[in-house]
């Protein structure tokens, strides 16, 4: 008697051993334990690293995600578990399409998210494609986040775990990618748990340090490698407030943010000051009192949207919001201007909002993640 055979925990209607996965191996523990637990139950893994970054000067380079010694460690966990392990050389690549862009996007007084445009176009596009050419019925990563089905379709949930919660990062994952996509970490209840799992597989990496740094940014200190890409970037310039009155004198708009307060060298003022905006082409940092940060109104476009109904059908709606990966949702007003932009009205004002940075949206459980864009101008 025939009989539908039930779908395994990848999804798929057939064994395990006839279900191929790749998993996307950065040499941490989070991808190592999804390899591990996949290949323990049976599928048919195969793991890809993605040399990113200068592997020779990144050996010795600790909290980088692609650090050759991470890809060492990649290598060795697929040979011990006893998968195949390919690295594959994205360096022009990722410099192309991640730090080409970094670079100009901090020239123009932006504050950049890298780790997103690297999942956007090197990772979910690049990186799938190579997935799909091996055959493989999905691909696999280490991030904390949730893919739950819904009922029209595969649908992104914040991680079960906040504090590890990686959805800010993933906005613009699109449905298709969704589709092939696994996240088989989204459900743990926190790193503990992951480390733990790492020990039952014997992983030799199971108390291995989180990766803290943007891979080509190890020591945190944008500007060095911004003058390093871009030489003579840094051009002096006045420190005026918000008045238009010079209280001192800078390096380089590239050594500052906005909702800067330390290390602005302009002291014996009667009230702390914060840098407000960039104006690049006057080379001018202005700074001014806090509540000029404050941000009600904030333009967004390059929107990937999730939900399940057009965006520009949905009308005005309210959602959660996050406008740095750092704060919790809060609630604002989405007003769809075509497929792609749209005006966000954040219910209460939030300071330090730049261009550059993510605004993501959430449904009103504040678990599902509906998508996002990019804010272009931080004032409003």
């Amino acid at each position: 008697m025939a009989y539908d055979m039930p779908l395994n925990s990848l999804g798929f209607a057939k064994a395990p051993k006839d279900t191929r996965v790749v998993v996307a191996m950065s040499g941490g523990v989070d991808s190592s334990v999804v390899a591990a637990e996949l290949a323990q139950q049976g599928y048919d893994v195969v793991g890809v690293t993605l040399q990113l970054y200068d592997h020779g000067a990144a050996l010795a380079k600790k909290g980088a995600c692609c650090a050759g010694i991470d890809i060492h460690d990649a290598r060795r966990v697929a040979e011990d578990l006893g998968f195949p392990h390919y690295v594959l050389d994205y360096e022009n690549t990722f410099r192309e399409a991640v730090i080409d862009e970094f670079a100009d996007s901090y020239l123009a007084g932006a504050t950049p998210v890298p780790c997103i445009r690297c999942n956007e176009r090197v990772k979910f596009k690049d990186l799938l494609e190579t997935a799909r050419d091996l055959d493989a019925d999905c691909m696999a990563t280490g991030h904390y986040i949730q893919r739950k089905m819904g009922p029209a379709g595969a649908e992104l949930h914040r991680a079960v775990d906040g504090t590890r919660d990686q959805s800010y990062f993933l906005f613009s994952t699109t449905p298709d990618q969704l589709d092939y996509l696994r996240f088989p970490l989204g459900h743990l209840a926190s790193k503990e748990d992951t480390r733990a799992l790492a020990q039952k597989h014997g992983l030799d990496i199971a108390n291995k340090p989180d990766s803290q740094d943007i891979c080509f940014v190890p020591n945190g200190d944008y500007a060095a490698v911004i003058e390093k890409l871009r030489p003579g970037s840094a051009q002096k310039g006045d420190i005026v407030d918000h008045t238009g009155r010079v209280l001192g004198t800078h390096d380089g708009v590239i050594h500052y943010t906005i909702g800067q307060r330390r290390g602005l060298g302009i002291g014996g003022l009667d009230e702390p000051l914060y840098v407000v905006r960039l104006d690049v082409e006057k080379r001018q940092v202005i700074v001014g009192p806090k509540e000029l940060l404050a941000t009600r109104v904030v333009p967004v476009r390059e929107i990937n949207w999730l939900g399940d109904v057009p965006f520009t059908e949905t009308g005005e709606i309210t959602l959660g919001v996050k406008v740095r990966s750092t704060r919790p949702p809060r609630d604002a007003i989405i007003r769809p201007l075509s497929e792609t932009e749209a005006e966000v009205e954040l219910i209460a004002p939030e300071n330090g909002i730049a261009p550059g940075q993510a605004c993501v949206f959430y449904g009103a459980d504040g678990s599902r993640v509906l998508g996002g864009g990019w804010i272009w101008s931080g004032r409003g």
